[in-house]
């Protein structure tokens, strides 16, 4: 239990020169490292129609991305508690948000788990354990809006 904090190093790396002299003079380029520097580099930007390059992560695309890893691995553990045996587990999110002038907000994720499990008895409670996983996922629980879930059960095959 207790407190958990995450530290990261950002740099603009954007600056084609007359740094911010103008709306379209400089890049959307970011570099996020982990503190201690031991992870690969992230390279962000804005999304395109912020005049964002489209090859690098940005920041909407991330939030997505952590609240479906987030409750991917808060399903896993909740399957493990309950007996169950997950095989494989895929996830197709969707992020939706609105922009209001020169701003926005997220208005919902959808996440849409393919997981497949072992046994066919533990068909009927996937549907439970993706409720106690939304219920588990820190990242979900910060966010205000809705995280809602389509989610696909599968069997493996022999």
């Amino acid at each position: 239990m207790g407190t958990h904090t995450y530290e990261l190093s950002l740099r603009w790396t954007g600056n084609r020169g007359p740094g911010t002299s103008g709306y379209r003079d400089y890049g959307r380029d970011v570099e996020a490292r982990s503190h201690a520097g031991e992870k690969p580099a992230l390279l962000l930007s804005a999304d395109k129609p912020f005049r964002g390059d489209p090859d690098r992560w940005n920041p909407e695309e991330l939030l997505v991305a952590a609240l479906s890893e987030c409750h991917l691995l808060s399903f896993l553990h909740v399957a493990v508690t309950h007996g169950v045996t997950v095989t494989a587990y895929e996830d197709a999110p969707l992020g939706t948000m609105e922009q209001e002038g020169i701003g926005g907000r997220f208005t919902r994720v959808l996440l849409r788990p393919t997981v497949t499990v072992a046994e066919a008895a533990h068909v009927d409670l996937v549907p439970r354990l993706h409720h106690e996983a939304g219920q588990a996922c820190f990242i979900a629980a910060s966010v205000a809006f809705p995280v809602e879930h389509e989610p696909t059960t599968l069997v493996a095959g022999p």
